[in-house]
């Protein structure tokens, strides 16, 4: 099915946007759209929410229906590229559900890039994950770093990589997959944004903890080779990562003008990575978080979850790739922190609001990379940083969405803020 489309005031070109009803999926559609392309959602619903489609151009369907990738090319035209975000994410789910993980995320990714190929889509741009790379010393990976997924969630995701590399070699296709490290946050004009009832990621969970609707927060594992035994993350704003893929797709064919790459694994296939370049513990998050709030949580130390690890950042140290280095887009620490006590909303309720909270959120300076996008340097290590006291500054203090009279309105907004996945 389809829905009324969002209308901009140029057009450059339809974008499938597979998962486009998720969390990322549906920042990146808006991403786009406010850059002037066409974005068309691909999405079975099975994680997405149908209030991130409305006014948007929607058709529900599975990405391995390959008679409804043609009906999308007959109604709408020829596809630009497409950017593939559907999958299963949650890492001790993958633990449990492996079966689910590889068939919905590895056969099904098969047949959407034959089903691409064969409508004549030949730009691709795929959400990965910086989990597919194994530990390193210092946790600071480059493109080059050893990869060794260790769950069976990352496994999958490291399996798409290599079959769309197979695709784009013998098939004469192109892709560049975005290795991300750890979202959070929102779109700034709260058209969406993270919403799971029960947050499995640190900042929902800390949210959750403060507001009382969970009794404590777990500090997941505490012995890892760290500087305080807690897990570490580079925590990367949505908004930021969305504008990434928006930018791949308007350097694309940029990105394969030349021969370098960061891991020369292909003509065809380019690999980017996507994060700060700083690492913030996850007990330094929660100092930052408390912080900022006023007063401690509640919290307990507890074992590492299935499927965990001691968590890595991107490095600045990375030998120079192509153009479009800058993708590697890094999140300003204000930023970072301006959604977890929030409303997402759908698309079209608190357009006001989100604007004057996106006036009012500054960030700091930091090496300019292009495209509004900064690169802050690397974190001291032993305390909580003032990065991470940024990082949910403005989740605490932001929290002025008027109640909806709606009931069906007041429950979408509590189940859009409850969590933000790191």
């Amino acid at each position: 099915m389809t829905a009324n489309p969002d209308h901009s005031a140029k057009n450059r070109g339809n974008i499938l946007v597979t998962g486009g009803a998720g969390y990322i999926g549906a920042t990146v559609y808006s991403a786009l759209l406010d850059a002037g392309w066409t974005p068309i959602i691909l999405d079975n619903l099975c994680q997405g929410r149908r209030e991130f489609t409305e006014g948007r151009v929607f058709y529900e369907g599975d990405i391995a229906d390959r008679a409804l990738l043609r009906k999308i090319v007959n109604e709408r035209g020829e596809l630009y590229g497409a950017i593939h975000c559907a999958a299963l994410i949650v890492v001790p789910e993958s633990v449990d559900r492996p079966e689910d993980y590889y068939r919905e995320n590895v056969s099904k990714s098969v047949e959407l890039f034959a089903g691409l190929r064969d409508v004549g889509c030949k730009r691709i741009v795929f959400s990965s994950s910086a989990a597919i790379y194994g530990t390193v010393p210092g946790f600071m990976v480059t493109e080059a770093s050893p990869l060794e997924p260790s769950s069976p969630y990352s496994r999958t995701k490291y399996m798409m990589e290599m079959v769309l590399r197979d695709f784009c070699d013998a098939y004469q296709m192109k892709g560049i997959a975005l290795r991300y490290f750890n979202p959070i946050g929102a779109d700034p004009k709260m058209r969406t944004g993270a919403y799971l009832k029960s947050p499995t990621h640190v900042l929902g969970r800390l949210v959750s903890v403060a507001t009382g609707k969970s009794p404590v927060f777990e500090i997941t594992g505490t012995s890892w080779p760290t500087r305080d035994g807690s897990g570490i993350r580079d925590y990367i704003h949505v908004w930021d990562l969305a504008r990434a893929h928006v930018n791949a797709i308007e350097n694309f064919d940029r990105a394969f003008a030349g021969k370098q790459s960061a891991s020369p694994l292909s003509d065809n296939y380019r690999v980017i990575n996507l994060g700060t370049g700083r690492g913030v513990t996850v007990r330094e998050l929660v100092t930052a978080f408390e912080t900022v709030h006023g007063s401690s949580i509640n919290k307990k130390e507890s074992a590492a979850r299935p499927g965990d690890v001691a968590g890595s950042f991107r490095s600045d140290r990375a030998r120079p790739i192509q153009p479009a280095r800058a993708w590697g887009a890094a999140v300003h620490g204000s930023r970072c922190a301006t959604d977890a006590r929030r409303r997402p909303p759908p698309p079209h309720h608190v357009r006001g609001h989100a604007d004057r909270g996106r006036q009012q959120a500054r960030a700091p300076s930091g090496r300019h990379l292009g495209d509004g996008i900064s690169q802050p340097g690397a974190l001291p290590a032993g305390r909580a940083s003032a990065a991470a006291v940024a990082c949910v500054r403005l989740a605490v203090h932001r929290h002025s969405f008027p109640k909806r009279r709606c009931a069906s309105r007041c429950r979408r907004e509590r189940e859009a803020s409850e969590a933000i996945r790191d």
